[in-house]
């Protein structure tokens, strides 16, 4: 199971966000590019990097600084969300060396974007599902849909997805611990991987993912607790590299 550390970048800074409020934001670094060059310096073997600006704004707002860790990093498999909402931004993203590309708010509103995508950009191709008590949410987490998340998932595996990442957002950043149950079901109920997110705050936690890796779990993404000192990174690659 890959750990992989998130760098969420606002106003061109390393930030954590609780529940995905813009309004509740702790700022760990000015610079993400160093912040990227410590993780991969530990070990991390992927990046989460997510363009905080542009899920608000619709488009990529920092570019330059997801380049930049990419030309540094060009062997580390590096997947990027926020704001992708059209062809041209993923083939923007591709070109500079992004891996995977994140689609959220569009996939859930425009199902049939993805499958377009898909055709075009075969293996590259991520859906994140926000959710809360089951829903999906969208816009930044500011809007819960009625789309049910397991049957959004079923959805975008028939049209080609590499992997699904499910954040439960009642957990993200809160220090809470991750929703296991929910993430098995999730991953129980399709053939592709999945790959956790929100909440994972202990090495109990990755414990826990760990412990059901088999049932479709490729990965955890860690972000507050890596940043607060509660997860060492080291730690947590040497607990999942067994």
């Amino acid at each position: 199971m890959l750990i992989i550390p998130a760098i969420d970048i606002k106003d061109g800074r390393c930030v954590r966000l609780r529940q995905g409020r813009m309004d509740d934001e702790t700022v760990f670094s000015d610079d993400p590019v160093s912040v990227a060059q410590r993780w991969v310096d530990q070990g991390a073997q992927r990046l989460h990097i997510v363009d905080l600006d542009g899920a608000r704004a619709g488009k990529p707002a920092n570019l330059s600084i997801i380049e930049q860790i990419t030309q540094n990093h060009p062997k580390i498999p590096i997947q990027v969300g926020g704001g992708i909402r059209s062809e041209e931004t993923i083939q923007t993203y591709l070109n500079v060396g992004v891996r995977y590309t994140v689609i959220g708010t569009r996939a859930v509103r425009e199902p049939h974007f993805v499958e377009e995508l898909c055709l075009e950009f075969p293996g590259h191709i991520i859906v994140g599902l926000d959710a809360k008590d089951g829903k999906v949410a969208t816009d930044g987490w500011s809007k819960l849909s009625h789309h049910d998340a397991i049957d959004l998932a079923q959805h975008f595996v028939q049209e080609g997805v590499a992997s699904i990442i499910f954040t439960d957002i009642s957990r993200d950043g809160m220090m809470q611990g991750v929703n296991v149950d929910s993430t098995v079901e999730l991953a129980q109920a399709l053939p592709i991987p999945i790959i956790a997110s929100g909440g994972v705050s202990t090495l109990e936690d990755i414990k826990a993912l760990q412990a059901v890796a088999d049932e479709g779990i490729s990965g955890a993404i860690i972000g507050r607790a890596l940043y607060e000192g509660s997860i060492d990174l080291q730690q947590a690659l040497a607990l999942t590299s067994d």
